[in-house]
């Protein structure tokens, strides 16, 4: 296995763990509102197909989901 294969199993990894934890963050009672709001709010603009910033545009076409993600 290659060292950009080993990168990306790991990056699958811990996106599991960090979906999982937006998943119970969202379901804890404990969790205020505005959490829950900006939790989806972050899923549903990640998710969705529509992008406000289009990718062709240099460098904010790909800034947009690289400060979404991280």
């Amino acid at each position: 296995m290659n060292n950009s294969q080993q990168r990306r199993k790991k990056w699958v990894r811990s996106l599991k763990v960090e979906v999982l934890t937006l998943y119970l963050a969202y379901h804890d009672p404990r969790t205020p509102l505005i959490a829950k709001v900006v939790t989806a709010m972050v899923v549903a603009y990640a998710m969705s197909p529509i992008e406000l910033i289009p990718d062709p545009i240099p460098i904010l076409g790909y800034l947009d989901e690289l400060i979404l993600l991280r």
